[in-house]
Parts: structure tokens; C-alpha cells; sequence
């Protein structure tokens, strides 16, 4: 800083140098100097004198500045003071210490001049977009606060060159994704900038994701709860959504509605809210407004309406409404925003007419509303926002009308509570006169576009007072206008009669059947009053004219040629004509004319309702024409009118033969699409049920050869039961052999005992032989004497001789029983002979006996061995049986299934019969099995003719 002291003077100097020559200096070393450090200094020094010597600066430094960012974009720092004295020099806010020495201020346009000479090159903007690109933070945060100062002080102009330059609008959107909150939320205030007034700006800053990342901010900030940043980010999405139909309708299809639902979520404690809460929940519902403004689109309001409602958004600010402790400025601004919510929207207003005031007993929302609104001591605002919002509860709710009116009738007064209609007339004929103008006003809405209600609404009748007879609604409303009230009850008096009998002659006979009403509204029209009564005198003229363009003739003393005449008369037609024309002329008017709300500076200028508005431009010019008419173009008029009405009876036959046939088209035309795609599913079942045969036809075949093999297997398991049959014969055979051989056992143990038998009466019989050869011995010297004895001897040998033959016999039946080898020799003569073959007859048959037994036994064992075997084949044959009748079941169902496949195949082939006749029916080709399988054989037939001339 020595060549500053040397430049700006030190205190041996001489005289003080002027600031004008201290920043000439300065530019000359930011021009002439080859160091760095050297145009730091002097750029730093400019900076500083920049605020104080802000003209002499621009004038004589903006130039070589603008070389330093095109040259030293390597030193972060001295960019950054370039910036810095480029900010200060463009931008026209002034310091606090300047406005606190009251120095006398730059020119406005200063610095709208600077902005002119800096972007003249577009290239310095171009230059400035690199910059901004910078992630250093002492280069990107002065250029954004650059770039924002010369949108303010020449914005189109800026505007255009950015939309013009390569990528510029993304490099500005980059900002709001920077980490740093500074430069983030000056990124939000130089997109404020950049996006006002430009569609096109507004678009690309939409689609490239501005919604979602503005949305994000909003919600780390703590949404109503944020602080300033909050707000700046929704006054961006206003300027991006305000008029803009293309971005509104990417944030309805983005779903960025349903995000906007937790910034209405208020608790219980409602008290204490900072002013920050109240401007961030305020711009919250502005832009929920911006959305579902009637100056919209209809079609797009309609769907904004739609996804408020399904989201829950609609449900949210009804809770606002209803709770305690909200501020008076977010109520009023609340009411306005559910009036546009429901605006049109059958669907909210059906849902708003549902909710209930948390009060005890529980009251409808209207209900409380309207107590607000006919109460004198509420704020006009709030009394203006609860009209708008019954208006818009009422617009094209042809429902929510009869509930209204219905309140009024006689047969559904309910006096144990305040209904609507009562609070209405309440306010009609209360001493306050806004009360009078908006209850006659919302009475006039619950009439509007419908003649039934108008009707309807003459059956009312009012006790005025004790003693007197009830009289009408109309005819109190016409009592209260000649009894010379405020100007503002009888405007609105006069703004509900024209809406009554307008397009409703029943009406307008009532109203003349009341002799007292034609001559005051002449006597009305005919005097020459003030200014304040000429509003008035035209809203007379207005209704006297209803009465005579909707009059149906049907009271002799006031057809319309007699009420013409009498216009003639006491009035003049020229005259009615220009007190009718006061109405459109007056500057109340034309306000109420631009916008449905109704925005008053003041209660005074509470005059004109937008929807009457347009009543009196629609009547204004035929009643005019029917005032100059004469009796003859009456007369023609009626004949007319009355061929119009035949014509119209004949166009209304033919339009209701028309939507008959309408109907009718589209009845078969929902047929068609109903046979379209009953033939569509028709189809798909045949291409499945098709499948299906074919699955089953498969399945079939699969079924057959596996049938085939079940057929052999059956055979084989027959030829084992064959076979087991043999070994069944073998078995009884030997059961029977076995069954022999026992009996022969038997036989053969009987036989022996017998033997038994018989070896012991051989015993004793040779005991006694013995004693009687002895005794002959002894005796042989007496004489041959004894002959009885020989004979008797001679008996037993032969016994014993047939017992011999007996044995020999058995010997030879039993030879495989180890027989024995010689047979037994004849007794010979003599007694010794005879001892010694008994002695060997005895162990021959014992030895005999012991070989029976051991034949026996091993018969046993052959018995036991046999037994074991019968048993095993026993349980084979068992075995067999199972498996045998398993078989057969198998057998038996796979019969079953074969059967049922036939049965299945011949529906399907049924079915397809069928369907088959309706796709004919339907005119659908369809070719024939037949015709395929002719074909696919003529086919085969082709190309076995090719392959054999190959």
C-alpha cells in the first residue's frame, strides 16, 4: 500500500489531491502495471472509494475493470474486487451512513445508465455467466450479486442476452444446488430476478428441476416456520407458476401439489406468531391461489381443484378456517383461497358444505361465515373475503342453491337453529347498510342461472310485525326500497331484483301485481338528482326495463305497450336510455367488471357485484331496443317469438331425439366396445382353450403309451400269477401227497401196534408150546394118545406161518423204509426150531420197529420242512393277491381317466363349436378343423411332390 500513500497523499504531502485524480491514479496502475500485486492493490483500492466516488469510479475505472475480468481470471482476489466495485457502482441501494448524513442522492437512473454501458458488449455478461461458474467463493458470490443488480437495473435487456447465450439459464440453476447457504440464497434472489416477466426463462428454469429443488429448501428450512430464505423461494415460485399455464400444469403433473400440504399444518396453539410465519403462510396461500385463479384455464383450474381435494389440501385449510387464534390477515387470506379451491368444483363444494365449525352444538362452516359477514363488527376485508367465498360456494352449484333456498321456504324453517337463510335475511333488512348490500348480493348468487329457485323463492313470507298479515320476500325487499335508505342498501336491493326477475315472468308478474312499484320506479327515474342518485336512477331504469322485456301480457294494466306509453310519457325515451347507461358508465362498474373477487378500498365503494356486471351488459342493449319498439313490431315480435318458440320446441324435439340418439349411439357404442372386448377375451379363450386341447391331447397320447406299457405290465404280473398258480397246484398236490403219507403213517402205527399185539400172543403161545412138549416128552411113554394136542400144534404153526406171510408182506410194502433183506423161513417141525425163529422174528421186528421210527421221525421233519414251505409260498400268494388288486385299481382309474378325457374333449370340442358360431356371428373368419386339416394335408400332399421331383 506505499504507492497508495504516495498516490492519495501522506502528511508531509502538499495540498490533498481531489478524488477524481486519486481514482485516475488508481485506473493508470491498474492499466499501466506489469505486476499482479500492484493491480491488486489499486482494484482494492478502487473498491473502496467505489460507494463514496461511485460516478467517478464508473466513469473512469468500469473500463479497465472489465479488462481485469477478461485478463487476471487466474487471481481469484483481485476478480473478486473487480466485482465488488462493478456491484457498488451499478447498484442503486445506498448505504445507511449515506442516508443517515442525508448526502444528496445519485441520479435514479445512475445506475441503470452503468448497466446500459456494461452490457452494450454482451460479451461482459457472457464473461460474467464463466464467473458465476467459479466454485472460488470470492469470485461466485460478488458475480451473482453482479448479475442480480443488472437484472433490477435493465432486466429484459439482461433477460435476453442470458436466454440467448449458450447454457446460461443452467448455469444460473446450479447456484441453488451450492453447498454454501450465502451464495444459495442470493442464487434464489438473482432467479427472482431473472424469471420476472419472461415466459420463456420461466420454462427452462422450471424444467430444469427449479420445483423440486425450491421444494426441498422450503422444507429444510422449516417451511411457515423458515425465515426469510422461505419466503424468497415463494416469491420465486409465484413468478414461475403466476400466467404461466405451461409450468403449472408440469407442477400439478409432477405431484408437487401434494407436497405443499404439510406448510398448512398449524397446531393447536395458534398464538404468538412471528411476522416471518405470517408473510411465508401468506405467500403460501397466494400461491396456492396462483393455481386455481378463475383467470386461469377452466380445464386446467378444474384439475388443480381436483388434486387438492384428493391430496388432502382442501381438508388443511379448512382447519385453518375453523381454528382459534389465527391472525385476522390469515384468515381473510385463507377464506379467499378456499373460495377459489371451490370455485366451480362440484366436488369441493360438496366437501365444503360438509364441514362443521367446531362449536358446540356443531354448526356448518357457511353458517358461521355468514354470522361473520351480516356482523358489523367484523373487518371489511373479512366481510369481503366471506362474501367472495359464499359466491364461489354457490357458482355452478346448482345443489348448493336449493340448499340455500330451501333454508328460506316455509316447510323447512327449522327453529332450533340459525340456518342460512335466516342469517340472510337478517342481514337484508338489518340497520347496517354493507350487511343489506352483501346478504342482497349472496341471494342474488343463490338465484343465479336458475328460474326454478326464482320461482321457489316467491312462496317466502316474513313477519314484519305483531298483528300484521305475513307479506313476500319481494314485496318487503320493494317496501324497504321506497322508504328512501342509504344508497348502498338500495343498489343492492335493486342488484337482487334485476337478478329475480330477470328471465322469469312469473316473477315479474308478482312484482307488477304490487300497484305501488311501476310509479315509484318512474318517479325514481324521472327526477333529476345528484350524482349519488344517478347510480340508482339507473339500476330503476334497469328494472323497470326487465319488466317490460320479460313481461308476458298476462296483467292488462301493465302489458308492455301500456308500460311503453307510460315511459313515453313521464319519462321520455331518450332519457330512460341515458339514465340505463349510467349504470355501464359509472368507474364503480368498470372495477367490479375486471375480476370475480370483490376488492373495495373502502365500504363506500361497495357498490357492483362482477356477476351482475355481466347481467347488465347482456340486458342493457335489448332492453334499449325494446323500449323504441312499436305495438306492431311487438305484434311481430310475439308472432316472432312465437314461431321462435315453436321452432325451439321443434329444435328441442329434435335435440332430445338427438340426444336420444346419442344415447342410443353411445349405449352401442359401449356395446360394441363391450363385444370388442368380450370377442378380444373370446379369442384369448380360444387361443387358451386351444392350448388347452392341445396340452390335453398330449397328455391323452402320453396317457395311451403309458397305458400300453401299464397293458404289459398287467400281462407280465398275469403270467407271475400264472405261474403262482402252478406252484398253487403243486402245493394242494403235496398237501394231498402230505395227507397220504399221514394217513399211511397212521395205518402204519396202527399195523404195528397190532404186531405189538401179535409178538405178544406169540410169547405166551410159545410159552405154552414149550410146557406141552415137556409133558409130551414126559408122556411119550404112556402112547401117542394125546391126538387133540397135535392138532392143536398144528394150528398154531399155521398161525404162526400166516403171521410170517403177514410180515414178509409188510416187509415188501415198506422196502423204502429199509425192508428187510430175507423173508422169514416156513416153521419146520420140532420145538427147538420153532424158539429159535421166534427169538429171531422178535429183533428182526424190533430192529424193524426202530427203523419205522426213525422213518417217522424224518417224515416229521420232511413234514415241518414241507409246512415252512407251504407257508412261504402262502405268503408269496398273498403278496401277489395285493399286487394283483392294486393293479386292477390302477387299471380301474387310468379307465376313469380316459373316460373323463373323452368327456372333456368332447365339451371343449362343444365349446369350440360355440365360440367358433359367435366369432361368425361377429363376422370373425374362422377356418374349419377341417379345412385345416385338408389343408395341412394338401400341404404335406405339395411338398412331398417337391421332395420327389428333387
Amino acid at each position: 500500500m506505499n504507492f497508495l500513500r504516495g498516490v492519495m497523499g501522506g502528511p508531509s504531502a502538499g495540498p490533498q489531491p481531489s478524488g477524481a485524480e486519486t481514482i485516475q491514479k488508481l485506473c493508470d496502475r491498474v492499466a499501466s502495471s506489469t505486476l499482479l500485486d500492484d493491480r491488486r492493490d489499486a482494484v482494492r483500492a478502487l473498491k473502496s472509494l467505489s460507494k463514496k466516488y461511485r460516478l467517478e469510479v464508473g466513469i473512469q475505472a468500469m473500463e479497465h475493470l472489465i479488462h481485469v475480468l477478461q485478463t487476471d481470471r487466474s487471481d481469484s482476489e483481485i476478480i473478486g474486487y473487480a466485482l465488488d466495485t462493478l456491484y457498488n457502482v451499478i447498484s442503486n441501494d445506498l448505504e445507511e451512513e449515506e442516508q443517515e448524513e442525508n448526502l444528496p442522492k445519485q441520479v435514479d437512473n445512475l445506475g441503470s445508465q452503468f448497466t446500459e454501458i456494461f452490457i452494450k458488449q454482451q460479451e461482459n455478461v457472457t464473461l460474467l455467466l464463466t464467473l458465476v461458474e467459479e466454485f472460488d467463493f470470492h469470485v461466485r458470490w460478488p458475480g451473482v450479486k453482479l448479475l442480480t443488480s443488472l437484472l433490477k437495473q435493465q432486466g429484459p435487456q439482461v433477460q435476453q442476452i442470458i436466454l440467448v447465450s449458450p447454457m446460461g439459464v443452467s448455469r444460473l440453476m446450479d447456484l441453488l444446488a451450492d453447498s454454501r447457504e450465502v451464495i444459495r440464497n442470493d442464487g434464489v434472489l438473482l432467479l427472482q430476478q431473472l424469471t420476472k416477466s419472461n415466459a420463456a426463462i420461466q420454462k427452462i428454469v422450471a424444467f430444469e428441476n427449479a420445483f423440486e429443488r425450491l421444494l426441498d429448501i422450503i422444507t429444510e428450512e422449516g417451511n411457515s416456520d423458515g425465515g426469510i430464505v422461505v419466503e424468497d423461494c415463494l416469491l420465486l415460485l409465484q413468478n414461475l407458476l403466476k400466467n404461466n399455464n405451461s409450468n403449472q400444469n408440469f407442477f400439478k403433473e409432477g405431484s408437487y401439489i401434494q407436497r405443499m400440504k404439510p406448510w398448512f399444518e398449524v397446531g393447536d396453539d395458534n398464538c404468538g406468531w412471528s411476522a416471518q410465519k405470517v408473510t411465508n403462510l401468506h405467500l403460501m396461500l397466494q400461491l396456492v391461489r396462483v393455481l386455481v385463479s378463475p383467470t386461469n384455464p377452466p380445464g386446467a383450474t378444474s384439475s388443480c381443484q381436483k388434486a387438492m381435494f384428493h391430496c388432502g389440501l382442501l381438508q388443511q385449510l379448512c382447519t385453518i378456517l375453523m381454528a382459534t387464534g389465527v391472525p385476522a390477515d390469515i384468515l381473510t387470506e385463507t377464506i379467499n383461497t378456499v373460495s377459489e379451491v371451490i370455485r366451480g368444483c362440484q366436488m369441493n363444494q360438496d366437501y365444503f358444505a360438509s364441514v362443521n365449525a367446531p362449536s358446540n352444538p356443531p354448526r356448518p362452516a357457511i353458517v358461521v361465515l355468514l354470522m361473520s359477514m351480516v356482523n358489523e363488527r367484523q373487518p371489511f376485508v373479512l366481510r369481503c373475503a366471506v362474501l367472495y367465498c359464499f359466491q364461489c360456494f354457490l357458482y355452478k352449484n346448482q345443489k348448493g342453491q336449493g340448499e340455500i333456498v330451501s333454508t328460506l321456504l316455509p316447510s323447512t324453517i327449522d327453529g332450533s337453529s340459525v340456518s342460512a337463510g335466516q342469517l340472510l335475511c337478517g342481514g337484508l333488512f338489518s340497520t347496517d347498510s354493507l350487511s343489506n348490500w352483501c346478504a342482497a348480493v349472496a341471494l342474488a348468487h343463490a338465484l343465479q342461472e336458475n328460474a326454478t329457485l326464482k320461482e321457489q323463492l316467491l312462496r317466502v313470507q316474513l313477519a314484519t310485525s305483531i298483528g300484521n298479515p305475513p307479506v313476500s320476500l319481494l314485496q318487503q325487499c320493494t317496501n324497504i326500497l321506497s322508504q328512501g335508505s342509504k344508497v348502498q342498501t338500495r343498489v343492492g336491493l335493486l342488484m337482487l331484483l334485476c337478478t329475480w326477475l330477470s328471465n322469469c315472468s312469473i316473477a315479474v308478474t308478482h312484482f307488477l301485481h304490487n300497484p305501488a312499484n311501476v310509479p315509484f320506479l318512474t318517479g325514481q327515474i324521472a327526477e333529476n338528482l345528484g350524482e349519488e342518485e344517478q347510480l340508482v336512477q339507473g339500476l330503476c331504469a334497469l328494472l323497470l326495463g326487465i319488466s317490460i322485456y320479460y313481461n308476458d301480457n298476462s296483467l292488462e294494466n301493465y302489458r308492455k305497450e301500456k308500460l311503453k306509453q307510460l315511459i313515453e310519457k313521464r319519462i321520455g325515451r331518450e332519457n330512460f336510455i341515458e339514465k340505463l347507461g349510467f349504470i355501464s358508465k359509472h368507474e364503480l362498474y368498470s372495477r367490479a367488471a375486471q375480476k370475480p373477487q370483490p376488492s373495495f378500498s373502502s365500504p363506500d365503494h361497495m357498490m357492483f357485484d362482477h356477476e351482475f356486471t355481466k347481467l347488465v351488459k347482456e340486458l342493457e342493449g335489448v332492453i334499449s331496443k325494446a323500449i323504441y319498439k312499436s305495438s306492431e313490431e311487438d305484434k311481430k315480435e310475439e308472432e316472432v317469438k312465437k314461431t321462435l318458440e315453436q321452432h325451439d320446441n321443434i329444435v328441442t324435439h329434435y335435440k332430445k331425439v338427438i340426444r336420444e340418439q346419442d344415447q342410443e349411439l353411445e349405449e352401442l357404442k359401449q356395446r360394441i366396445n363391450t363385444l370388442t372386448s368380450q370377442n378380444e377375451q373370446l379369442q384369448a379363450t380360444v387361443t387358451q382353450q386351444v392350448s388347452q386341447i392341445q396340452q390335453h391331447k398330449d397328455q391323452y397320447n402320453l396317457l395311451k403309451v403309458q397305458l400300453g406299457k401299464d397293458t404289459q405290465h398287467h400281462n407280465s404280473h398275469s403270467d407271475t400269477f400264472q405261474m403262482n398258480g402252478i406252484q398253487v397246484e403243486e402245493v394242494s398236490k403235496l398237501k394231498e401227497e402230505l395227507e397220504e403219507w399221514k394217513n399211511k403213517h397212521e395205518l402204519l402205527q396202527v399195523q404195528l401196534r397190532e404186531k405189538d399185539s401179535m409178538i405178544e400172543k406169540l410169547k405166551s403161545s410159545q410159552l405154552e408150546m414149550g410146557t406141552t412138549e415137556q409133558s409130551s416128552q414126559t408122556s411119550k411113554s404112556g402112547g401117542l394118545e394125546h391126538n387133540s394136542e397135535l392138532q392143536e400144534l398144528e394150528m398154531l404153526r399155521s398161525q404162526i406161518q400166516l403171521q410170517s406171510a403177514e410180515i414178509s408182506k409188510l416187509q415188501m410194502e415198506n422196502q423204502k423204509l429199509q425192508v428187510m433183506n430175507t423173508a422169514a423161513d416156513p416153521v419146520s417141525g420140532g420145538s427147538g426150531a420153532t424158539a429159535v425163529n421166534s427169538s429171531e422174528l422178535e429183533g428182526r421186528l424190533q430192529q424193524e420197529i426202530r427203523e419205522l421210527k426213525s422213518e417217522v421221525k424224518a417224515l416229521s421233519e420232511e413234514k415241518e420242512s414241507l409246512k415252512q414251505h407251504l407257508d412261504s409260498s402262502s405268503s408269496t400268494v398273498a403278496i401277489l393277491q395285493d399286487e394283483k388288486s392294486k393293479l386292477q385299481q390302477e387299471v380301474a382309474e387310468s379307465k376313469k381317466e380316459q373316460d373323463d378325457l373323452l368327456v372333456l374333449l368332447a365339451d371343449q370340442d362343444q365349446k369350440l363349436s360355440a365360440l367358433k358360431i359367435k366369432l361368425k356371428d361377429l363376422g370373425v373368419p374362422v377356418e374349419d378343423e377341417d379345412d385345416i386339416e385338408s389343408g395341412d394335408q394338401a400341404d404335406e400332399d405339395e411338398d412331398g411332390d417337391e421332395e420327389e421331383q428333387d
